[in-house]
């Protein structure tokens, strides 16, 4: 078995591209509206219709981002300890100049980078425009 994607939900297209292309650098693989028996039958609804946009990091992994044009209900924020997954995390060259790039950019974040307990990396969260948690990583030699 191997790793395939994540899926991020998002609310706002522009602003989830923003965040994810723009600012974090993944590139756009393929882009799709869905909508028909196959789709609603997969996510367990009816009548869906979503934008699904695959993106590549450099590494060749995937996030999918969905952005859905039916089922309009008003998103919660997910806390972190909460059951499922919870975030997802980016290994990045330089975390200090990547935190303050982002910033500056206008991005939340939890607090500035921090060293591990075991000194192995440097480690903050941010969130993107929905307030999705992504980890950003920096790992230490």
């Amino acid at each position: 078995m191997r790793f395939r994607h994540a899926g991020i939900v998002i609310s706002d297209l522009e602003k989830g591209l923003h965040f994810y292309r723009d600012l974090l650098g993944l590139k756009i693989l393929k882009e799709a509206d869905e909508t028909g028996k196959f789709i609603d039958d997969i996510q367990g609804l009816k009548n869906v219709t979503v934008r699904t946009i695959k993106m590549l990091c450099d590494d060749g992994n995937m996030i999918e981002l969905l952005y859905f044009k039916s089922h309009l209900e008003k998103p919660k924020e997910k806390k972190i300890y909460e059951i499922g997954a919870s975030h997802v995390a980016f290994t990045v060259e330089n975390l200090d100049d990547e935190y303050n790039r982002l910033k500056d950019a206008g991005i939340e974040f939890n607090c500035p980078p921090k060293i591990s307990a075991d000194g192995g990396a440097k480690v903050t969260f941010c969130k993107d425009y929905d307030g999705t948690l992504i980890e950003l990583v920096e790992v230490l030699k």
